[in-house]
């Protein structure tokens, strides 16, 4: 062990779990891959984790320590020892090798010892280097290591960036290190199948350890435990008495080892010097081309062409390939040029400093607010990486109107602009800077077009959304900038406002994030126009054009008829007491509604009505699901069914809807999400219109609160069965294109077509039926599904699902073929080309595989409809900026665009937004859209 010097002597030795970042990397990375289709995510992860302690601790000898191959000594005492663990991924596994090689190749010693686990090895080097006198950081994740902590011994979670001395470990978990084994003894550990005592969960066993002490000392005074408060401690004593052996057996299995008999010493185990020629090559392999620039910076001598073995396989072509060695890596500078501009004379200046600029990223600093109401408290822009500057809007030396100076700068087009959320800085140029030119791109639809699978980094606040600025500078920049966490304390009413920050510090943040979102274009960009052409014009051709166009929908509005909510809420709120009391006399007894457990007790246990499901708590559920089954033979559950929509459509729009109409305009104004759905659908809040209930009377009376204004109509356009004519367009199946272009009805035409009828003796509820296996089909229901939804045996609705895929079996190949294609590619695409990432096609968990696997059917469906809606919403409000008709798009919901349109241009419009939306695409079927007009949204509907 080097001991060069004395300060040298007191650096502690770190111990990294290996095994432990092996498995939260891969879980924690988004699903990365070089251009020979392997996987690297887990590699970087790793690596990224290794150098991170080796930064934290420089001078520090670092050893990392991995779990071998094969059974231990515990396997040998309990058979069922970790037997619950799945096996490895197919994924990861070829991802250990190169995590090794790299680790070897960075100078550090790698231990992996047979017939023990990493923890034993750890605990063993933990234990000779306090008998050294030296301290010892251990890197893990795993919370059994806490039982090696003592004043000399600490850990470290680099994925949470805790650090556990022992008086760490006594406030985390209410005991200290010496107890650790004892608790994992009592309570079990799932993830290594330490049966622990049944029945003795978290609470309980820190009841006993705090109360009593260890196992022995629990067993010595049984007679004591009824005294402890914790619930069932009368009966616990039994328990305790009946399964000693057990937690005996469970206190041998969670100890950790630390007399192994290692090859190495504790000294022995210092750090070499990396060995940057061999890094070079691997850094290359993998392309981690942040990582491989700073060692060529530093003159190392990269290869010219990566070792990627003849054999790989590949999913990109070779145009892609070739891209992919063209793509830029990640901006790197230590420089932070980071400054304030205090007036508009010195933007001027720099402004004109800037001539040469190619692109301009901008960051808008508002108050908290509705956009209608946007408030500027400053800009920040960036031309470079490490450079930028800050406009504080609140020096004395700037006009009350802040935008006024900067009213060239957004309107002249030789002034390239690029942003995070262009919306959201479209809503706070309007009404101050008319007709904003050259706003070009938007990093947070770049990102969300090139990946929505990206995982959020663990390191960030879970109020942070995978696509924010602060995780994909995280994902794809290696880099950790300042976020509203750190500058404005914690999210919630106690977070300060940005208005009351500290100027200085708020002035750097924007920088900051100015300076990032330039440096993440210029990483994006590239790489998707150049790997990924057809997700380029996804976002060139798709999502680019509709944002001013959602940005108009969200600032127009639409009216609301208040009387009406209020007169609406009134009468749910009558009608809810009358189903209160009617629900109280079937009871027998008054009770909760709104209560879970005791709407539990009345069935279960007063009415004794049959459990259909538990919760995960082992609860009896009174969830939707289990109430509609069970209503279909008890009058209560259908009862309570009645109540809790009525209650959930007066606490979600009757009564929040009147509070959300602006006082400057008298309207109500949503918010759509553009990146609300991984398949290209919007989201919106405030109010959620697109979860307003259809199915029901009352639900569809909301609509009816949504009117025009005077003098004007609403004109709702829906495309009619969009999903079953681009599942019909993708399976070319000529029967299903056939029926379309007849025009016939095509649940009819199913129904005929599996029942063997003509179509004019088809039932309503034959083509209900058939309804149901269309839609059905589309989102991946089995024939068990069908059958619980038709309420039919398991056997005729297999009995209709077989006949549809003989009458249509080109759907079937469709379906069989995007599966299969699914699995081997990681994704599937639309039509248009936008491409839909499912890391959970190769999940160890049946319940998330086949989620994905239905997922894998229906994105393509779903997402070219979401595609083909959005391109209509663009065609229709270019038309209507030239039409000369008084008329707005006000609303957007799934498939259904709806207008206010002054009554006279009403047939204008109809016609002109019909045509559009048909022809919105061209698919192998024709699209169709039913147009409806009326004085409210349900009327036009």
């Amino acid at each position: 062990m080097a001991e060069s010097n004395s300060s040298a002597a007191r650096k502690p030795v770190v111990l990294i779990d290996g095994s432990s970042y092996l498995f939260r990397a891969f879980h924690a990375m988004p699903p990365l891959t070089n251009k020979a289709g392997q996987p690297t995510g887990a590699v970087k992860g790793v690596i990224n984790m290794v150098r991170a302690m080796l930064d934290q601790y420089p001078g520090s000898d670092v050893a990392v320590v991995f779990d071998a191959k094969g059974p231990t000594f515990r396997n040998e005492l309990y058979a069922d020892y970790k037997a619950n663990r799945p096996p490895m991924p197919d994924e990861l596994r070829p991802q250990i090798a190169p995590i090794h090689e790299i680790i070897k190749a960075m100078g550090l010693p790698l231990l992996t010892i047979d017939g023990v686990e990493a923890d034993d090895v750890i605990g063993t080097l933990a234990l000779q280097a306090t008998e050294r006198g030296l301290d010892c950081v251990i890197s893990t994740g795993d919370k059994d290591m806490a039982q090696l902590v003592t004043p000399h011994v600490s850990l470290i979670n680099t994925m949470s960036n805790e650090y556990l001395t022992v008086e760490g470990v006594r406030e985390k978990y209410g005991f200290g290190p010496e107890l650790m084994i004892d608790y994992l003894a009592l309570m079990g550990d799932k993830s290594d199948n330490i049966p622990g005592v049944p029945g003795v969960g978290e609470k309980t066993a820190k009841a006993l350890l705090t109360g009593l002490g260890g196992i022995d000392a629990i067993y010595a005074n049984l007679d004591r435990v009824p005294e402890l408060d914790f619930r069932g401690a009368k009966t616990m004593p039994k328990k305790l008495q009946e399964h000693e052996e057990l937690a005996r057996l469970s206190y041998t299995l969670a100890t950790i080892k630390c007399d192994v008999d290692l090859p190495v010493h504790i000294e022995q185990l210092a750090r070499q010097e990396p060995d940057n020629t061999a890094l070079a090559t691997l850094y290359r392999d993998h392309e981690f081309t942040g990582w491989l620039k700073a060692l060529t910076d530093a003159g190392v001598a990269a290869p010219e062409t990566a070792s990627v073995p003849a054999n790989a396989s590949t999913h990109e072509s070779t145009a892609d390939s070739t891209a992919a060695n063209a793509a830029p890596e990640p901006e790197t500078t230590k420089q932070q040029d980071y400054s304030t501009l205090d007036a508009p004379d010195d933007w001027y200046r720099w402004l004109l400093s800037q001539a040469d600029a190619s692109q301009f990223a901008v960051w808008p600093v508002t108050a908290a607010g509705h956009y209608r109401q946007s408030h500027w408290l400053g800009l920040a822009v960036s031309t470079q990486a490490g450079q930028a500057v800050y406009l504080d809007f609140r020096s004395s030396g700037w006009p009350e109107e802040a935008l006024q100076p900067l009213t060239k700068f957004f309107v002249s087009h030789s002034y390239a602009k690029v942003t995070h959320d262009l919306k959201r800085l479209l809503h706070g140029l309007s009404g101050h800077i008319e007709q904003p030119a050259n706003l070009s791109e938007d990093t947070l639809l770049l990102a969300y077009v090139r990946n929505t699978a990206v995982s959020r980094d663990s390191n960030l606040d879970r109020h942070f959304d995978p696509m924010s600025l602060d995780n994909l500078v995280r994902v794809y920049l290696n880099a950790a900038p300042s976020t509203l966490v750190d500058l404005a304390g914690n999210f919630g009413v106690k977070q300060t406002p940005l208005a009351d920050v500290d100027p200085a510090a708020l002035a750097t943040y924007a920088c900051e994030r100015a300076d990032y979102i330039g440096r993440l274009y210029r990483f994006l960009q590239p790489q998707l126009q150049q790997q990924f052409p057809q997700q380029w014009g996804v976002y060139r051709h798709i999502e680019l054009p509709l944002v001013p166009v959602l940005q108009q929908v969200e600032w127009n509005g639409t009216h609301i008829d208040t009387d009406f909510l209020n007169g609406l809420s009134e009468d749910f709120r009558q009608r809810l007491t009358e189903l209160e009391g009617q629900a109280h006399t079937l009871a027998g007894k008054a009770f909760n509604l709104d209560s879970p457990k005791q709407l539990g007790e009345v069935l279960f246990t007063d009415l004794g009505i049959p459990v259909v499901a538990k919760t995960p708590g082992g609860q009896p559920s009174t969830n939707e699901e289990v109430l509609s089954e069970l209503a279909l033979q008890y009058e209560l559950p259908a009862l309570v069914l009645r109540y809790r929509h009525l209650r959930k459509l007066l606490n979600t729009y009757t009564e929040p809807l009147p509070t959300l109409i602006n006082p400057v305009t008298n309207r109500v104004h949503t918010t759509y999400n553009q990146i609300g759905a991984a398949t290209g659908r919007f989201s919106s809040t405030d109010p959620n219109l697109q979860n307003i209930p259809i199915r029901s009377a009352e639900g569809r009376a909301i609509r009816k609160a949504f009117v025009a204004a005077p003098g004007y109509r609403m004109v709702a356009a829906d495309y009619s069965q969009i999903e079953l004519r681009i599942m019909t367009h993708l399976s070319h199946d000529q029967n299903l294109i056939a029926a379309f272009r007849d025009g016939r009805d095509i649940h009819r035409a199913t129904a005929a077509e599996i029942m063997s009828l003509s179509e004019d003796q088809v039932t309503n509820e034959q083509r209900r039926a058939a309804k149901a296996v269309n839609f059905g089909l589309i989102y991946g229901m089995s024939a068990f599904g069908l059958a619980k939804n038709l309420g039919v045996s398991r056997g005729e609705a297999q009995a209709y699902v077989d006949a549809y895929f003989t009458r249509y079996p080109g759907v079937k190949q469709y379906m069989e073929q995007t599966r299969a294609q699914a699995m081997e590619d990681g994704y599937v695409e639309t039509v248009f080309g936008r491409r839909l990432y499912l890391p959970d096609l190769k999940s160890s968990r049946q319940q998330q595989r086949r989620a994905a696997e239905r997922t894998a059917i229906n994105a393509p469906m779903q997402g070219t409809a979401a595609d083909i809606i959005k391109q209509a919403m663009v065609d229709v409000q270019v038309w209507l900026r030239s039409s000369g008709l008084d008329a707005r798009m006000v609303m957007q919901v799934h498939d259904e665009l709806v207008f206010e349109v002054k009554a006279e241009d009403v047939d204008a419009l109809v016609d002109g937004v019909r045509f559009r939306m048909q022809h919105a695409a061209s698919l192998s079927v024709p699209l169709v859209v039913d147009v409806g007009v009326g004085d409210n949204w349900e009327e036009a509907h």
